[in-house]
């Protein structure tokens, strides 16, 4: 059941009394925005996010009627030098979330060794402008951030689309907390990411963020200054996006 909607800023605000209801109504928009970019151009180019917080979003995205075969999918990143078999790679999560069960047009990966990812951010970046995105999917971290532009590296006027950065604490802290790293020393300290101005260049956004570990970031994103101390608050001002929350996440606003 929706429990409120309201709009801050450019930004609709949908808040659910349980994730899985939010999973269901973010995948029905998802689909419709899909569904109708294919209409107008007969292809989607799609950039999904890799993390627990997307499971209820991926997992009902599947049950909608959406034509695969006419989506290119990407994501958004990828640690630096994480072994290629390893669960925790964020290819692999969406390997096995959605990307392995319906057939997708085309999928690129982020995923490299280690001396190669200044390389692959070059890659991805002429793919990037070979096949302008037309819609993402993003989480809120617990640290603000949007994909991994955690507040000491996000920049709002970023000339680059992909870098390398280096994660701090509270990021990676945070996979320990997900349960996808078993301590924080086998978190690795760099990745790669789209960037925030890549981000908020894609006409259109669906940014789906639940549990409570969640609602102190929320609700700076939300209500706080917008400011890369706070990375996500940018998506107020977000001509094409939407927020899906539930209730605990949205328990500060």
């Amino acid at each position: 059941m929706k429990m409120d909607e309201r709009k801050i800023n450019c930004l609709p605000v949908h808040i659910y009394e349980n994730r899985e209801e939010m999973g269901v109504d973010a995948a029905k928009d998802a689909a419709a925005r899909i569904n109708r970019i294919i209409e107008e151009k007969g292809e989607a180019n799609v950039v999904f996010a890799a993390a627990p917080s997307q499971d209820d979003l991926l997992e009902n995205l599947l049950k909608e009627d959406i034509d695969w075969t006419k989506v290119r999918g990407f994501h958004q990143d990828e640690y630096v030098g994480i072994d290629k078999n390893e669960p925790a790679g964020f290819g692999n999560f969406l390997r096995r979330a959605i990307f392995d069960k319906v057939p997708f047009k085309e999928l690129h990966y982020l995923q490299c060794e280690a001396d190669e990812a200044e390389e692959k951010c070059e890659t991805y970046t002429k793919l990037l402008k070979k096949y302008p995105i037309d819609l993402i999917f993003l989480g809120i971290g617990e640290n603000g951030h949007l994909a991994f532009n955690d507040p000491a590296v996000a920049d709002f006027h970023d000339s680059k689309m992909v870098k390398i950065v280096e994660l701090d604490e509270v990021c990676r802290q945070q996979q320990v907390n997900d349960g996808c790293f078993p301590s924080l020393d086998a978190v690795p300290k760099k990745a790669m990411t789209l960037t925030m101005s890549f981000i908020m260049n894609v006409p259109e956004a669906i940014c789906v963020v639940p549990t409570i570990r969640k609602a102190d970031a929320v609700y700076h994103a939300l209500y706080g200054e917008v400011t890369t101390a706070c990375p996500s608050s940018i998506l107020r001002n977000h001509p094409g996006a939407a927020l899906y929350l539930d209730k605990d996440s949205a328990s500060r606003i």
